[in-house]
């Protein structure tokens, strides 16, 4: 298979348009150029990146069906009813961990390539397992995430923070600052001429690469977790 030249130059010109024009109709009238431009390439990118995972995690390995995300927006809960994402994206996560696990992600629009990965939307329980493992093995994620190479890929850890340590956890631990967390993840933000050049493969290959084990001993107990209880329904059934 010849190696991913990047997405054609209409994929920033549809994304600048439809950040300027987020309306139906707008958007109708370009759809053949989002099928063919935007979300084709990004099948066959997504089919690319799964070749590359099945060589270093395996794992993460998922159906472009599933990994690109729609490019529908979900406006129940948000006070932005603008109907349509600004970008394209995807994301990969070990199948028996759907819902908990982090993920390997990646997008592109015409204002920037974004690749990185972690744990985004965090629910009660995983939060909890989370930090449970990192007050344990605080110094385990300090190892994976402390070298250089790390540092340079994808910067430093991101996401919302609590003001305090949360309850169940000592003040003063020496894994404060990643209990205090809500989120985990980290990305790095490319040029956008990289969206459209014959880098884009390699820049995701090389920060999955660096990045999966850090998530493979973040999710070691929420994946666990899964198993238990998916064998626990298979005995209710």
């Amino acid at each position: 298979m010849p190696a991913f030249p990047g997405f054609p130059p209409e994929m920033p010109r549809f994304f600048k348009g439809l950040r300027a024009n987020n309306n139906r109709e707008w958007f109708q009238s370009n759809k053949e150029i989002f099928e063919t431009k935007v979300k084709a390439p990004m099948i066959e990118l997504v089919d690319q990146v799964n070749a590359c995972l099945a060589t270093f995690a395996p794992a993460y390995v998922t159906d472009p069906k599933k990994a690109i995300y729609r490019i529908y927006r979900d406006t129940r809960f948000s006070k932005d009813k603008t109907p349509y994402k600004d970008h394209i994206a995807a994301s990969f996560a070990p199948a028996e961990g759907k819902g908990c696990a982090g993920a390997l992600f990646f997008s592109a629009s015409e204002e920037s390539a974004d690749i990185g990965g972690g744990f985004y939307m965090v629910e009660p329980e995983t939060m909890l397992s989370i930090r449970s493992l990192l007050a344990g093995s605080h110094e385990e994620f300090r190892r994976l995430t402390g070298s250089k190479t790390f540092k340079t890929l994808l910067g430093p850890l991101r996401g919302e923070q609590l003001t305090r340590v949360p309850k169940g956890f000592a003040a003063g631990h020496p894994a404060e600052e990643l209990l205090r967390h809500k989120q985990w993840y980290f990305y790095q933000s490319l040029d956008p001429a990289v969206a459209t050049s014959s880098k884009l493969l390699g820049e995701i290959e090389k920060r999955f690469e660096v990045l999966a084990p850090l998530l493979d001993f973040m999710n070691a107990p929420l994946l666990a977790l899964a198993k238990k209880q998916a064998r626990a329904a298979k005995l209710l059934e």
